[in-house]
């Protein structure tokens, strides 16, 4: 059975950055992003040198995206069992 117009998922924009999503998103990536650069390049920096920029935006952009995918996995999920229990036993 098809879910009712009441019940339809929120548009793609709202599931991936709303309910706070970006802002977590954003400062996870500064975070986790930081400490990988440490990591992954601090003994380029420690030289003097600067890493490639692509190296550095990915570094960022990994957690990022991490974020908003266990943000989005967790929206459909909850969305899914509200569905399922609205509509009652089969």
């Amino acid at each position: 059975m098809r879910a009712t117009t009441g019940s339809r998922r929120p548009p793609i924009g709202a599931l991936l950055f709303g309910g706070g999503t970006l802002r977590r998103a954003v400062q996870t990536a500064v975070v986790v992003g930081s400490v990988l650069v440490a990591i992954n390049h601090g003994d380029t920096i420690a030289a003097g040198q600067a890493p490639p920029w692509w190296k550095l935006l990915l570094t960022y952009c990994v957690p990022f995206c991490v974020t908003v995918w266990g943000a989005l996995t967790v929206k459909l999920s909850a969305g899914q069992k509200r569905r399922d229990r609205d509509a009652g036993p089969s």
